[in-house]
């Protein structure tokens, strides 16, 4: 069997956290994993399949060798090092939104159209996570019967905005717990201070 030199961009956020988890779980054909992540976290040391792997701040240099990377990083950081890791030969498989509108890019459902993996030219999108649960079972209804039109409603998780969604979360939690509990006060969170911008009186029922 192939082993596979793996890098993941983005790997201490929730998204690269459970790339690495699901990666071990599967026991995917890892020979090599590279880690890659800011300045703030270059140079820790993160335990992988029961072995170390220290932190790297993303370059091209540092791709250099690895088959694979997997991003999963937010869409400005994924456009900003898919060039680098293409030029440095690897494959990169881009989980966020910038790549999934460029037409000289496979946008890859493996359930769906695995086959259009072959088309890439360095780099493959994934779908949205909602896109994906809908369509692989939309998919196979089409094949029994046509469908012409479809209406959808998503309700997104808030681990979707990264390692930082879910301590907004808690952080709004605790804002509408204080205010139930007759104690006023001002809500720190970016949430609240968005919906006090559309709202003067948002604020009140925080």
């Amino acid at each position: 069997m192939k082993l596979y030199k793996v890098g993941i961009l983005g790997a201490t956020g929730a998204v690269g956290r459970e790339m690495m988890k699901i990666l071990a779980e599967r026991q995917f054909p890892i020979s090599e994993l590279r880690l890659f992540a800011s300045s703030r976290s270059a140079g820790k040391v993160v335990e992988w399949n029961g072995r170390p792997v220290m932190i790297q701040e993303p370059s091209e240099e540092n791709f250099r060798g690895l088959d694979i990377v997997l991003g999963a990083a937010e869409s400005d950081i994924a456009r900003l090092y898919a060039p680098e890791v293409v030029r440095a030969g690897a494959v990169f498989v881009d989980n966020s939104s910038a790549y999934r509108m460029d037409d000289d890019v496979p946008l890859v459902i493996p359930e769906v159209n695995p086959e259009d993996v072959k088309l890439h030219h360095g780099i493959i999108a994934s779908a949205n996570c909602s896109t994906i649960i809908t369509v692989t079972a939309v998919n196979a209804l089409n094949a029994i019967s046509p469908i012409r039109s479809m209406v959808a409603s998503t309700y997104q998780a808030v681990s979707g905005a990264g390692a930082g969604g879910p301590v907004e979360l808690a952080e709004d939690s605790r804002c509408r717990r204080t205010a139930a509990g007759g104690t006023r006060r001002r809500c720190a969170s970016s949430f609240c201070r968005r919906s006090a911008r559309v709202s003067p009186s948002a604020t009140d029922w925080y």
